[in-house]
């Protein structure tokens, strides 16, 4: 008899996690969302091998469990502008996390792919000893979402990262790791949720920032027309959807606040030494000397 997986969320990172485990091992996947349109065409197209409204009862029969928060990692990691409508926010897959504990059957893996690490991990305390929670975050993303725009090679190439703890299960940490190899993924990356957390904020939250920052300021329509690459590249990411990064900027708070604390202190040292018009401190500095 197959094992199922339950892949809840078909957004872009849902649907491209679903397309990609197609014929993993003797897994039956099963695709949970709130949108009829969406399992209407993830079973036409044959991304899932079953679909279900219901995430309870998806839940009742998985042996893994990805959460919602597969639409909010690809938020994350590439910097997407929106979130479908459709899909649940992130308070929604930390809930998830607390209905689960009466759904799963003992031996369960609950995995998630969002991009804070800290919270989720705090929810997934509320399962039973008799369930694993591994917390994961596949590095991959487009500026797209929704699930026609689902890749089955989304990941490839990607690191996936994995929070294990002492608790984690050998054989859970070894399912996900040839999850990850399915998937295409370069490699494994284990981590801690607070050295995860101190990544994300660096690498993916503080550009969003950033690129908010730089569109606050009211020369962006005064001098609009005038753009090159550079602010191009540097503001892609500023249309954001403002309910779901509050609350990931609010969840991921102390580590973003001391990337920023650092950037503020950087910044304000160029501004220093370019006033000063020493231009050889100033060399210095640009040259990372």
């Amino acid at each position: 008899m197959s094992r199922q997986i339950a892949v809840i969320g078909l957004g872009l990172i849902g649907g491209s996690i679903a397309m990609g485990l197609k014929e993993f091992e003797d897994f039956k996947r099963v695709g949970v969302d709130v949108s009829q349109p969406t399992l209407r065409y993830a079973l036409e197209q044959g991304i899932v091998d079953q679909v279900c409204e219901d995430p309870r009862e998806a839940l009742a029969q998985a042996e893994a469990l990805e959460v919602q928060a597969v639409q909010v990692e690809a938020q994350l990691s590439a910097g997407l502008p929106r979130l479908q409508s459709s899909a649940l926010e992130l308070n929604a897959s930390l809930g998830l996390l607390t209905q689960a504990k009466r759904e799963l059957d003992a031996g369960s893996l609950v995995t998630d792919v969002c991009g804070v690490k800290g919270a989720i991990v705090d929810a997934a305390r509320t399962l039973p000893s008799s369930v694993s929670f591994l917390g994961g975050h596949p590095m991959a993303g487009t500026e797209f979402s929704g699930i026609q725009h689902a890749l089955p090679n989304m990941f490839q190439g990607a690191h996936y990262i994995l929070t294990p703890d002492e608790g984690t299960q050998p054989e859970h940490l070894a399912l996900m790791e040839r999850v990850a190899r399915h998937l295409g993924c370069a490699d494994v990356v284990r981590t801690t949720p607070e050295q995860h957390d101190a990544i994300i904020a660096y690498t993916s939250q503080m550009m969003h920032i950033i690129a908010v920052s730089v569109c606050d300021d009211p020369s962006l329509f005064a001098y609009q027309g005038f753009e090159g690459d550079s602010f191009r590249g540097c503001t892609r990411v500023a249309a954001l959807d403002v309910p779901l990064w509050t609350q990931l900027f609010s969840l991921n708070a102390p580590a973003l606040t001391q990337a920023l604390e650092t950037l503020e202190d950087n910044l304000r040292l160029y501004r220093q030494v370019i006033q000063s018009g020493d231009t050889r401190q100033l060399a210095d500095k640009l040259g990372f000397s």
